[in-house]
């Protein structure tokens, strides 16, 4: 397990080095859109071990020097409040955690731009806010005919009425906190008020996935697909790199789709277009970084037997329909495989059904699979966890880390003073109580130690698991599913 198949320096360094390059062929300034995660991209690294999470912000601080950050943000996203599904903020506040998570890592933050701005009485109390807080903020208005009406766009009724936001350095990364935010169009919009200030400039475009070097049905770009199988993205062979250079590579329908629009943009911006494909566009080098396919190729097909779990338990909360479940299920029978090819769910299942209540499973760095059952001090989760700190610890298995007498006061606590319904702990209290007593505790101590080397192990729950339990084995680094149905028949869940 956790084979290394991912050349993470190797990334870092070609990386930088492309991107050093498309600023010089475009006589030095680079509008750069950044698409997908900048900072904890865990996708990246489970599909391609040995990608760190942070690989993009490391890549960009090479070139401190020669980047500022323009971060966009569609003022209708502010007006309705969206939400970034993986971190339950919305996106005003997510671009705040950006702003402070660049300038914590030394990267400038030139400004913020309000996309498709009208007036929305949200927007302007948060353009009141940003220019409080220090920042620039600037406006791009909504565009009638976008992105068809080309003579239209690009004019001085097009993108000629949007603000132009002055930047310093050669290469400005423009990102935002989810999709739909503007960031091409941000891109395009700049491009035309440089110009037409006598300043070259160009455009790229940073996207991890899909890999435009594997092939279509690689389960790297796969496992990319069953990603944003609730997002209708498609791979598919790129047509036009096809025509111009005769090579098959891969891209994804959105891209495709639009190319010929940016083509034409290109074209009546500076009078030629710099590109004769969508795969012209970026600068990705992972495929050129895999060191290992078949660890690469394995690491992925356990992402989309994730995915699958993941979307079915979408459903049973009410938030997705089938649509994804059924993409994903082809995607699996592309990739040849089933959720039995995940070893901990059927123990998980198994180990439910002996005992007749939730169970978990984890699968450890040597494929020793540990189970946890519920008890009554113990849910399941909390007992697999002690579980696996025992074994990667090596203590010995009939070791108490937490006595009845440390439990019992807590679950004491939680119900007769908090006037919880369940006096089982969840996984945060353990491990505070783990803590606790690793105080005067040796054992206990040398669990606490261990917790590190759970990151990257697998784990199945045969019940969907609480929101605080879901997030301490996220933040334990642990690849977490769950059969797609509750404990009991309630309908709300904590």
């Amino acid at each position: 397990m956790n084979r290394i198949g991912f050349d993470n320096d190797k990334y870092l360094k070609t990386q930088s080095e492309h991107i050093r390059e498309r600023i010089s062929r475009f006589g030095g300034k680079l509008y750069l859109e950044f698409g997908g995660k900048l900072f904890d991209d865990y996708h990246a690294s489970r599909v391609l071990p040995g990608f760190h999470p942070d690989s993009k912000i490391r890549m960009l601080k090479e070139l401190r020097d020669q980047v500022e950050i323009v971060i966009a943000i569609n003022a209708g996203d502010i007006e309705k409040n969206k939400v970034r599904g993986d971190l339950g903020i919305t996106y005003d506040m997510d671009l705040l955690r950006l702003v402070d998570a660049f300038t914590s890592n030394g990267l400038l933050v030139g400004s913020v731009v309000l996309t498709r701005f009208a007036e929305q009485p949200s927007a302007l109390a948060y353009e009141k806010k940003l220019k409080a807080l220090g920042l620039k903020v600037y406006r791009h208005y909504p565009i009638a005919g976008y992105p068809s009406d080309i003579p239209h766009i690009v004019s001085d009724e097009g993108f000629g009425k949007n603000d132009y936001i002055h930047t310093s350095r050669p290469l400005v990364v423009v990102t935002a906190p989810g999709p739909g935010s503007g960031k091409m169009a941000t891109c395009l919009s700049q491009l035309y008020h440089e110009n037409k200030r006598g300043i070259q400039a160009g455009y790229a475009k940073f996207e991890t996935f899909p890999v435009w070097n594997l092939p279509l049905n690689h389960p790297v770009n796969l496992a990319y697909e069953a990603a944003t199988a609730d997002l209708d993205d498609v791979n598919m062979i790129d047509p036009f790199h096809l025509e111009a250079y005769g090579k098959t590579v891969v891209n994804y329908n959105r891209d495709v789709e639009v190319f010929p629009v940016l083509n034409a943009m290109f074209e009546k911006i500076s009078g030629t277009s710099p590109y004769k494909s969508p795969t012209d566009m970026g600068v990705n080098m992972v495929g050129t970084c895999i060191s290992d396919d078949e660890a690469c190729r394995s690491a992925a097909k356990q992402e989309i037997i994730r995915r699958y779990y993941q979307a079915m338990c979408e459903k049973r909360k009410g938030n997705a329909g089938d649509e994804p479940i059924y993409k994903i299920e082809l995607l699996m029978k592309k990739a040849g495989i089933s959720v039995s090819d995940r070893p901990t769910v059927m123990a998980a299942n198994i180990r439910a059904e002996e005992t007749g209540g939730p169970a978990a499973a984890m699968e450890m760095a040597d494929g020793t699979i540990l189970t946890g059952k519920t008890s009554p001090l113990l849910g399941a989760s909390s007992a697999l966890l002690l579980s696996a700190l025992k074994y990667v610890g090596g203590i010995d298995h009939d070791v108490d880390l937490l006595t009845p007498a440390i439990i019992e006061p807590i679950q004491d606590l939680k119900v007769d003073h908090l006037g919880d319904h369940s006096s089982l702990l969840h996984l945060n209290e353990i491990l505070i109580a783990l803590a606790v007593a690793a105080v005067t505790d040796p054992a206990a101590k040398t669990a606490v130690d261990m917790l590190p080397k759970l990151a990257g192990l697998e784990v199945h729950s045969s019940v969907i698991l609480s929101q605080i339990d879901e997030s301490v084995f996220k933040k334990l680094g642990c690849n977490l599913t769950c059969e797609p149905h509750y404990e009991g028949n309630k309908l709300y869940h904590k």
